[in-house]
């Protein structure tokens, strides 16, 4: 059985919840509420983020 691979951190930004809606504070013509959405800057959208590459120093 093949083995699962490690779970992506999740995102410091948005605390996993990467696309909100944002309300515009007006209706359209049925009555809804207007609203936006929006994604996460820092993780694009996807609610995980990347793992930091390590640095190494070659040379003195």
């Amino acid at each position: 059985m093949p083995e699962n691979p490690a779970p992506r951190p999740i995102c410091a930004y948005c605390d996993g919840f990467p696309t909100v809606a944002i309300t515009t504070g007006q209706t359209t013509s049925t009555g809804h509420r207007q609203t936006i959405t929006a994604d996460c800057p820092a993780c694009r959208g996807t609610g995980h983020t990347h793992l930091a590459r390590a640095h190494a120093r070659i040379g003195a």
